[in-house]
């Protein structure tokens, strides 16, 4: 991810206009939370009754009620409760494709799991109202600590539809130190994690397939808390 680094550099220093080498960051800002766990993007997030899933299918609609907007998963344009499943070639055959925010614009298909930002590889945040407000948008990066755990990674703005903007990824909540392991385990209730936002930080919306990937590309921006 040379090339990735190198980019996320030269925003930098556009941003702040300062030279590559002063390493200048963006404008940031800091949100305090509490955060629910957000299974979206992974090929197993939901799937029809008796498969093993990461979550229950009640959380696909929004903000987690029954009858609400089906937002979790793609579903068929003139049927809307009637979801699209994956085929023989997709990662979870039989599975729903679970759908994010946050895609891979070089894949055009809709239907292509591999599409969306896989929550159980990638560390994300929902972008809420109060974020948004600020200026944060899908695809910025963001550093996020946990003041129980204190530990602090690197995150990208991946999925939104949640007002609240209180949901992180699952790998970025077991990267974080917290011992869920799937959207049923658990929730953190205390405001407890610090979302730091850099704001227009990934303006080409760069796409990462691994976490390494990531942590890469946003070298540089700063973690400390």
């Amino acid at each position: 991810m040379r090339v990735a680094r190198v980019a996320v550099i030269g925003v930098l220093a556009g941003v702040a206009g300062a030279s590559v080498g002063e390493r200048a960051g963006p404008r940031s800002f800091e949100i305090v939370t509490r955060m629910e766990i957000d299974v979206d993007g992974a090929p197993n997030a939901y799937g029809p009754p008796g498969k093993k899933t990461l979550d229950y299918l009640k959380n696909a609609h929004y903000r987690g009620q029954p009858g609400a907007e089906i937002v979790g998963y793609l579903t068929d344009d003139d049927h809307p409760n009637v979801p699209i499943i994956q085929g023989p070639d997709d990662p979870y055959p039989g599975y729903y494709v679970s759908t994010t925010h946050y895609v891979d614009r070089l894949r055009k298909d809709r239907k292509d799991p591999l599409r969306y930002v896989d929550a159980t590889k990638i560390n994300y945040v929902v972008l809420g109202d109060e974020a948004r407000h600020k200026g944060a948008r899908v695809g910025d990066f963001v550093a996020v600590y946990s003041r129980r755990t204190k530990r602090a990674v690197y995150g990208i703005v991946g999925d939104s539809g949640n007002p609240s903007g209180a949901e992180g990824s699952l790998h970025l909540l077991q990267a974080l130190g917290y011992p869920f392991t799937s959207g049923k385990t658990g929730t953190v209730e205390r405001r407890e994690i610090v979302v730091r936002f850099f704001v227009g930080s990934n303006p080409g919306r760069m796409f990462f397939r691994t976490q390494g990937e990531l942590d890469r590309a946003a070298e540089g921006l700063g973690k400390e808390f």
